[in-house]
């Protein structure tokens, strides 16, 4: 378990975390996630005055915090989560974006949705209950999507008597599953949600606890928004040929940095073609530069005139990914209908989108004890699943142990567009964890 290693005062106002809530059915997210909303006065005076009418027409005499998260009828009405509730609000010392994401393991795809852009997840345990098989599901989950921070918040410690056995004990079994997936640190912190214990003010019920509250850890967790020191890539999304008076010649390649920097007079490679030449120039709006770095949005001038369109990756020719036809992946299926052998489909990498067919379904993860089912034949909502797709043409996959963002793809239906399967590439968790990066202090090094 670790606390905090940065100070709050030293974090610029301006720096984002995007963190997602898991946990079982009733152990409290949405609870936690409004007591958040409301403790950091995060909740606008007519939600708060909706909230308690509904409260009330509920028969509750306390506001139930829940509901700001709740919004579907359904969802109120069983009180569960069943989508994904992204919520936005700041504090002084930082701004977030929240994804309280459902507990029921039906949803399991909901959770990889609005954890696979998350930095930091909270994953909560009821204290009555413990580490069970949907916290080890949620863990496995948060290795697999490669999640850098994790935070254990052991809820409704207020019907336990606050008492620190039952919390060392969850948090010490807990903490030695996440090593067992690989996950570098968890940072456990013990609260009741419903009171407000530890959630944004320090609980008087727990001072054998010494840690930060919940809020104080979001607030302070070193995030790493440098992606400068990854390999370089440049998915072009649009090439740009005035062709005007002013500019007769002008050939630039318009997108955003995912990673690593860009100078003038890089040496560069275009894939798949395989083509080389130089950085000639960058451009930023109203002016040239002669540095850019990730996440800029730029316009690459090179050298040398090549057929280049939107999908295509400029790479460092030093550091140019392997291409490939033959894409293995561990994938998330989030669509109703299956994936079978031989199914068509299109794959999105970045800005590219090519066709490819379900070559082989070697395996189907269990989540529960993380064995593998070997030859399932195909996948069907809410599995994790090994797979081998041959696509039409080549694509220049980093594997996703080292980048998320170059080493994910989806798998569309091209028949109406419905997104089928995400993917990442390489390695599942399991084998993952042992070729990736040595992790810093803040955790995984993406």
């Amino acid at each position: 378990m670790t606390t905090p290693t940065q100070s709050a005062e030293r974090l610029p106002a301006t720096t984002l975390l995007r963190f997602a809530t898991a946990g079982s059915v009733d152990d409290g997210k949405s609870t936690l996630v409004g007591r958040l909303l409301h403790d950091s006065k995060s909740v606008l005076t007519d939600q708060l005055e909706a909230v308690e009418d509904a409260s009330r027409k509920r028969g509750q005499e306390a506001p139930d915090l829940a509901l700001l998260t709740d919004g579907l009828r359904a969802e109120r009405e069983q009180g569960i989560t069943i989508d994904v509730a992204y919520r936005y609000f700041a504090t002084p010392r930082r701004r977030f974006i929240l994804a309280d994401t459902p507990g029921h393991v039906q949803y399991t795809r909901n959770m990889v949705t609005g954890a696979s852009t998350a930095e930091l997840t909270v994953i909560l345990v009821d204290a009555r209950h413990g580490v069970v098989e949907q916290t080890r599901r949620h863990a496995a989950l948060t290795a697999l999507l490669r999640v850098p921070h994790v935070v254990l918040a052991v809820d409704k410690m207020d019907l336990v008597d606050y008492a620190e056995p039952v919390f060392a004990a969850i948090a010490g079994e807990f903490s030695a599953y996440a090593a067992s997936l690989g996950i570098p640190a968890v940072t456990a912190i013990p609260i009741s949600a419903l009171a407000g214990d530890n959630v944004v003010e320090p609980s008087s019920h727990m001072d054998w606890y010494g840690g930060p509250t919940v809020l104080e850890h979001l607030e302070t967790v070193p995030v790493s928004h440098d992606l400068t020191g990854c390999h370089a890539r440049f998915p072009v999304q649009y090439v740009i040929r005035p062709q005007t008076a002013e500019h007769p010649d002008y050939r630039g390649y318009a997108g955003r940095i995912e990673a690593g920097a860009f100078r003038v007079g890089d040496a560069v490679t275009v894939l798949p073609s395989g083509r080389t030449s130089a950085v000639s120039g960058i451009d930023l709006p109203g002016r040239a530069v002669h540095t850019a770095r990730a996440p800029q949005s730029v316009t690459l001038l090179l050298a040398d005139d090549i057929d280049i369109s939107r999908g295509d990756l400029i790479v460092p020719s030093a550091d140019a990914p392997p291409t490939t036809q033959d894409v293995e992946a561990t994938v998330c299926h989030v669509a109703d209908r299956p994936l079978t052998v031989g199914q068509r489909v299109l794959i999105k990498h970045t800005t590219r989108t090519v066709k490819a067919i379900v070559k082989d379904i070697p395996s189907r993860l269990t989540l529960d004890d993380l064995s593998q089912h070997p030859a399932p034949g195909q996948l069907v909502a809410n599995d994790i699943g090994r797979v081998v797709v041959r696509t039409a043409e080549p694509l220049a996959l980093d594997p996703y142990v080292r980048s998320r963002t170059t080493g994910s793809f989806l798998l569309i239906d091209p028949a109406d567009g419905t997104t089928l399967t995400a993917g990442m590439a390489g390695g599942s968790f399991a084998a993952g964890a042992a070729d990736a990066p040595e992790p810093d202090d803040a955790g995984w090094d993406f």
